[in-house]
Formats: C-alpha cells, sequence, structure tokens
C-alpha cells in the first residue's frame, strides 16, 4: 500500500530518493557492448538481436514493403488518430522555430546568429511490449519541423522478426526516413558509430531502460545526446476537492510502465490522502499490468501531506518531476509558482496520459530531478547555432588597440598581433 507522509518530517533525501546512476554491472556490460559493436559491426547487432530479443533476424532493416503492409493492417480509424496527434504535435512544434538574426547599427560591423539543421539524428523507440507509436511521433515530427534530412529509428523486434504495424504507420506519418530492427544498448552503438547498415549519425534522442541511458552517456562526446532518461515519474499536486478515483488512476498510469516508476500525490487534504490510499488498492487489482504497478507503488510511491498549498508547490520544486499534475481548483494560480516540472498539466481534467498521446507538448521529459536544469524534447534539439561577424577596415581601426591589449593580458602576443596587423598600411 501507498504510504503516507508529512512533508515537513522527511528529510530532503527521503523526499527525492533517486539516482539515475547505473551499477558497475550494467556499465562493464555496455561497455563490452558498443566495443563488439564498433569492431563487428552487423554481425553483433544480428547475434545480440538473437542473444536479447530472441528473434534471429537475416537483415535489420525495415523494407518499404513492410511499411506499406504495416500502414494497410492498421485501423483507418488508428490512423486518423495517429494524423490528429502528428497534427497536434506539429502545431505546437512549429511554434518553437528560431528565426536567424542580423545586427547592422554599428557602421561597418555586421554580426548575427543562423541556425542550421542537425544533418542525422536516431532516434531510440523501447518495445514495452511493443514499439510505441507515440515515442516514434514526439521524437520524429521536431526533427522534421527542424528540417534534419535523415532520420534514422532503431526499435527491438517482436519476436515474429516484425515491428509492431501501429509504430510503422506512425513512422510513416511522422516522417522517418529509416527504420532498422534493433535495440538496446547495442543500437545505440550503432548510431554513434556506424556499421555496414546503420549509419552513424549526429545525434541520439529518445528514451530507454539503464542499458540504453547507460550507451547513451557512454557515447556522448562522439554524438550529441538529448538526455538521460530515467524512470517515469508522475506528481499530483491536488486539493482536497479533486475525485480520488481520478488521482488513483492518474498515479497508477505511471506506475504500470516499470517498476522503478515513481507515482507521488502531494496534499493538503488527509482525507484526500486516505481515499486515494484506498482507491489505489482498488484500482490495482483490475491492472493487467498489476505486478510491475504494485511493485512500483509499494517501492517508490509516496502520498506527501502538506499544511497548505504554498508548501506544496514547494514540494513539488523540490521534487522537479517530470509529469505535474496541478488538480486543483484554479491552477492558473498557482502555474507562476512552479519552478521545475518537465511538463505541467492544469486543472482535474487534464490527465497525464493526454501529453503522452494525443495534446501536443513533448513527452520526452527531463526525468530523476533534471527538469531543475534541462528542458522537454523540442526542435531546439534539432538545430544548432552559429554566430556570423564582418568588419570593414574602417571599423577595426579604432578598436584594434583595445583587442590586443585585452589579447596581451592574457598572454597571447599572436592574437594581439593578428588584429594590429590591420591597421598597416
Amino acid at each position: 500500500m501507498i504510504a503516507i507522509y508529512e512533508f515537513d518530517k522527511l528529510s530532503p533525501e527521503e523526499i527525492l530518493n533517486r539516482d539515475i546512476q547505473s551499477e558497475e554491472d550494467v556499465s562493464q556490460a555496455v561497455d563490452a557492448v558498443i566495443s563488439t559493436v564498433r569492431k563487428e559491426g552487423d554481425k553483433a547487432l544480428l547475434d545480440y538481436t538473437r542473444r536479447f530479443d530472441g528473434v534471429a533476424l537475416s537483415s535489420l532493416a525495415v523494407t518499404e514493403e513492410e511499411i506499406n503492409a504495416a500502414w494497410e493492417q492498421v485501423e483507418e480509424d488508428f490512423r486518423e488518430t495517429l494524423r490528429m496527434a502528428a497534427e497536434n504535435i506539429r502545431h505546437f512544434h512549429e511554434k518553437q522555430v528560431h528565426r536567424d538574426f542580423v545586427l547592422t547599427d554599428t557602421p561597418g560591423v555586421v554580426m548575427g546568429q543562423r541556425y542550421t539543421p542537425i544533418e542525422k539524428v536516431g532516434v531510440c523507440v523501447p518495445r514495452s511490449p511493443v514499439a510505441f507509436p507515440s515515442t516514434i511521433l514526439m521524437n520524429v515530427i521536431p526533427a522534421k519541423i527542424a528540417g534534419v534530412k535523415e532520420i534514422v529509428l532503431v526499435t527491438p523486434p517482436e519476436k515474429d522478426g516484425s515491428i509492431s504495424s501501429s509504430a510503422l504507420a506512425a513512422a510513416k506519418i511522422a516522417g522517418a526516413t529509416k527504420i532498422f530492427k534493433c535495440g538496446g544498448a547495442q543500437a545505440v552503438a550503432a548510431l554513434a558509430y556506424g556499421t555496414e547498415s546503420i549509419p552513424a549519425v549526429d545525434k541520439i534522442v529518445g528514451p530507454g531502460g539503464i542499458f540504453v541511458a547507460t550507451a547513451k552517456r557512454k557515447v556522448f562526446g562522439k554524438v550529441a545526446i538529448d538526455m538521460i532518461a530515467g524512470p517515469s515519474e508522475i506528481l499530483v499536486l491536488s486539493d482536497g476537492k479533486s475525485d480520488p478515483r481520478w488521482v488513483a488512476a492518474d498515479l497508477l498510469s505511471q506506475a504500470e510502465h516499470d517498476v522503478l516508476a515513481s507515482a507521488v500525490l502531494v496534499t493538503d487534504s488527509r482525507e484526500l490522502a486516505e481515499n486515494v490510499q484506498t482507491e489505489i488498492e482498488i484500482q490495482l487489482a483490475r491492472l493487467p499490468r498489476r505486478e510491475v504497478a504494485r511493485k512500483s507503488i509499494d517501492d517508490n510511491g509516496k502520498i506527501i501531506l502538506t499544511d497548505s498549498l504554498e508548501k506544496a508547490v514547494e514540494a513539488a520544486n523540490l521534487i522537479a518531476p517530470e509529469h505535474l499534475e496541478l488538480c486543483v481548483e484554479d491552477p492558473f494560480a498557482l502555474l507562476p509558482r512552479v519552478k521545475n516540472a518537465g511538463s505541467i498539466f492544469l486543472g482535474r481534467n487534464t490527465p497525464e496520459a493526454l501529453g503522452d498521446y494525443f495534446a501536443g507538448p513533448n513527452h520526452t521529459l527531463p526525468t530523476s530531478g533534471t527538469a531543475r536544469f534541462s528542458s522537454p524534447l523540442s526542435v531546439d534539439d534539432f538545430v544548432k547555432k552559429s554566430s556570423f561577424l564582418y568588419y570593414t577596415r574602417e571599423a577595426i581601426s579604432p578598436v584594434a588597440d583595445r583587442v590586443a591589449d585585452f589579447a596581451l593580458r592574457e598572454g597571447l602576443y599572436a592574437h594581439a598581433q593578428s588584429v594590429l596587423a590591420r591597421k598597416e598600411n
């Protein structure tokens, strides 16, 4: 049963209780996988797919025929759902596009900034129990909006060697350019270093378990990554007027993800806390994934009692959750006080699942408290910025001595001379 705590009696360590660092044996195993993939390429990927996924493949690539067949297998009603979700995601993310700028307010000087898309991006999509169509939409669409030319999608195959028809339909709508039947740390290694089939990319995005997260950390520097994702999290901040059935359902929506997922309720109402505690037990019994959700709730779930909503917001900012629901009478009044959260869901009628699948904001979010300093996946993750600068001879002359003096104070003589030379006749 989920435990109830009083906020003022908890230490920060007890409130947070999270660590995304992998164990040493995981780190060593990932090192071995990366090394083997670098040496053996596709052969290693096929071997690992046989060992880890129980599938003997002759080829890693998903063919155009497979994609078209999958499209026909998906019911038209779900195809329409995918189209609607994709349009919502595009509409939201198109607002994130930055514009180049140029400054010409100083005579003889032109400077500015331009945005250019990353050339090649790899998208990791977990399979649990099937490849997530929602993750495909959320990761591929912002890359397309940014102008990425090559989007390489990797996901583990099912036992029959296929990728789910729903996932392939989502990839078709989103615009993935290549799809491969490969997952885990070996897929990350392939994207970072390239194999005979899988091209090396410039950046790797997308969620995954501890092996994927550890592999992304290890290849960072060779390629860019979006973030190191930990287990899924939800924090429901509620007053006493919320329906305990709804709150319990929202907490369980994350608990069913993973035994390591955390579901937290912060409330100023003991009555609601006790009712949610009871309701979780009732709903758990009906869940198909109740064993997973049960362990998540028992090990990582919490109900935290505060003496006010102001204190509840303080607790939420300390935890910095991936998903934050403000189930209160006036969520917009509390919104300005929220400093640390990946995605915020306002009001009693906005469950986190809306954001997972359909509404538009991205569901690839910072976890494990990293919302203190990082942000949801966005178009920004798929572009890079370059500054540019132009001076005429007339513009550099008046400032050359100042720049040279600056360089000499740092002990860099050649820097100074490179500027002073422009003053000479």
